[in-house]
């Protein structure tokens, strides 16, 4: 039975505002406004990027970076990004189609996973974990991360501990969601990092370090 414990009054005033909001950016990323707002600042037109989970972010990254690689598994959703893509004629961008393989528990074998052979260690500039296997592309992007890049971990109150009053998401008591999850942590331990709410969702940034 579906709960509707968190249709708090100030979770219906952050739902109306973030409609209010999408109404009129209808063409951002489906990340926080101010994690958009961050990213909008860190953009670089040389960067190299990759995505998991295409969507409103594949078009919008495409128009701030030089080469961009998103990873898809619908393909009704994955033909509508790579259509209006070309529609844009924007050929520095490759949407790649890979259907889940695998269960979730085993996504370290998956072909989505694997994707990130097909780049050197340490050459991309951001990735975004925002599709299938998170944990383990949250996990295995740290090895291709540049010093000074940056992860963007959409969703992460559903898997990390935090403060958030966004539904769903894990208290300091419960932890990490999983054992992947709590691997990942301490993978970043070092890492600075922004996290971001809107009250219904939150998104968090890490940045890698220098050195």
């Amino acid at each position: 039975m579906r709960s509707f414990a968190h249709w708090t009054p100030r979770y219906i005033l952050d739902r109306l505002r973030l409609t209010w909001f999408e109404k009129w950016h209808h063409s951002d990323p489906w990340l926080t406004q101010t994690a958009v707002t961050v990213l909008d600042c860190l953009l670089r037109r040389t960067d190299q990027g990759l995505e998991f989970g295409s969507g409103r972010s594949t078009v919008w990254f495409a128009h701030r970076v030089s080469r961009l690689t998103s990873v898809e598994t619908n393909p009704v959703w994955h033909e509508k990004v790579s259509t209006e893509l070309q529609s844009l004629q924007f050929s520095h961008v490759r949407c790649l189609l890979i259907p889940e393989d695998v269960e979730e528990s085993r996504g370290h074998e998956s072909a989505y996973i694997q994707v990130f052979q097909q780049f050197e260690k340490l050459s991309l500039d951001f990735v975004l974990v925002d599709g299938s296997y998170r944990a383990d592309c949250a996990i295995t992007c740290s090895d291709y991360i540049r010093p000074g890049g940056f992860l963007i971990l959409d969703n992460v109150n559903w898997y990390l501990p935090s403060s958030s009053i966004a539904p769903n998401s894990r208290s300091p008591e419960q932890g990490p969601v999983s054992e992947k999850w709590a691997e990942f942590l301490k993978s970043v331990f070092d890492w600075r990092y922004i996290w971001t709410s809107n009250g219904i969702t939150d998104t968090a940034i890490y940045f890698k370090p220098c050195s």
